[in-house]
């Protein structure tokens, strides 16, 4: 399998769909319907996962889906996309961003393709097994911050799942005391992103999915960061729960997310 022509494909299509959202925001009535609590979608975020889809299945026809909106559910043996076509609808219905295209590949129980488009700022993140990570061509690596007290953190704020909101909100006063300071943008997959360019130098959050994170966390580890649950191991993909820093801060970061949120 050829990940690199798989991982360039996959820039072409998430980059032309992301114009197709933006053109939608500008000019269309967005239609929402509600999911859950706090929790929409628009019918921009079924066309353009259905675009994805399409495009995808000519990619590699042999792969299944595990995607947001479930405009297809049909599961591979060996390879799955998993897709959310707007990581960030609260910010995209409201007209801010960012909000992001997160694609990735999963070969069995191993990531490896992942490409995270940020549509306001036109940047297309992504890496692919062994090859690296990448912003709109150029190579990419996570911080080389040493510690937590040097570090700037991105979280997400509970919206459906409160039943860790206690732990949590212990976690943003430590880090508010103890870190250069917390930002929450209402994108999981652009977090990572930033994480695994340096923007970002740690990232945590409970109660995400698959599509939220899988692309996102190829990416920084191709970046040379890490990635975990919140007690250290690799349930980050399923678990709903994720740690992303540098290798620098990762056991320290590690260490206080676990004690204060399980």
């Amino acid at each position: 399998m050829d990940y690199k022509d798989l991982c360039h494909k996959v820039c072409i299509l998430a980059k032309e769909v992301g114009q197709f959202i933006k053109s939608e925001r500008q000019n269309a009535q967005i239609n929402i319907e509600v999911k859950g609590s706090n929790d929409f979608v628009t019918q921009v975020d079924k066309a353009s996962e259905s675009r994805i889809i399409n495009d995808l299945k000519s990619i590699l026809p042999e792969a299944g889906f595990i995607a947001e909106e479930g405009t297809e559910t049909l599961q591979g043996e060996q390879y799955n996309w998993i897709i959310d076509p707007i990581d960030g609808t609260t910010n995209f219905i409201h007209g801010l961003y960012p909000y992001a295209i997160s694609i990735a590949l999963k070969e069995n129980d191993k990531l490896v393709v992942g490409v995270v488009y940020e549509v306001g700022f036109d940047e297309c993140f992504y890496a692919w097994k062994d090859g690296g990570a990448f912003l709109n061509g150029d190579n990419i690596s996570v911080s080389r911050t040493a510690t937590v007290k040097d570090s700037l953190i991105a979280t997400g704020f509970p919206f459906t799942n409160f039943q860790r909101l206690d732990g949590f909100m212990n976690s943003i006063q430590y880090f508010m005391e103890n870190s250069r300071g917390l930002r929450r943008l209402g994108s999981a997959a652009t977090d990572l992103a930033y994480v695994a360019c340096g923007r970002f130098d740690s990232f945590y959050e409970y109660n995400l999915k698959p599509w939220d994170v899988a692309a996102g966390a190829i990416i920084i580890q191709e970046a040379g960061g890490s990635v975990c649950d919140f007690d250290g191991g690799g349930n980050y993909l399923f678990g709903q729960e994720i740690i992303a820093t540098n290798n620098n801060t990762f056991n320290e970061f590690k260490a206080v997310v676990k004690k204060l949120m399980n």
